[in-house]
């Protein structure tokens, strides 16, 4: 088992930055590849961005493509997602999931555990 625990959400104006947290702890982080999603009110969960478990290598959404950056710190068990330039569209809850595929990307059924989400809202 794993367990996720996002932090880092809250209300921010629109063209600031946030840095959103996942941290996990049960098994062995390093293991797993690690996705964002979000989801926007009326909406369905759409994938944001996703990090490798073996060579960090990083995959992001179009619509969030230069303005968002995943790491992760595998000495903390936490993953990362900083986000640059917010729009008003970014506001949603973000969720953070763990996979045990190397690459699992957008791919929802390949994520074996998901965080509570936090909401990230973006004001004008």
């Amino acid at each position: 088992q794993v367990q996720l625990v996002e932090t880092g959400g809250g209300l921010v104006q629109a063209g600031g930055s946030a840095r959103l947290s996942c941290a996990a702890s049960g098994h062995t982080f390093s293991l797993y590849s690690m996705g964002w999603f979000r989801q926007a009110p009326g909406k369905e969960r759409e994938f944001v961005a996703g990090i490798s478990w073996s060579d960090n290598m990083t995959v992001y959404a179009d619509s969030v493509k230069g303005r968002f950056t995943t790491s992760r710190d595998n000495a903390k068990s936490t993953v990362y997602l900083r986000m640059d330039s917010l729009k008003l569209e970014d506001t949603a809850v973000y969720y953070c999931a763990a996979s045990r595929y190397s690459t699992a990307w957008g791919s929802e059924w390949k994520y074996d555990y998901w965080g509570q989400g936090t909401q990230v809202t973006v004001s004008s």
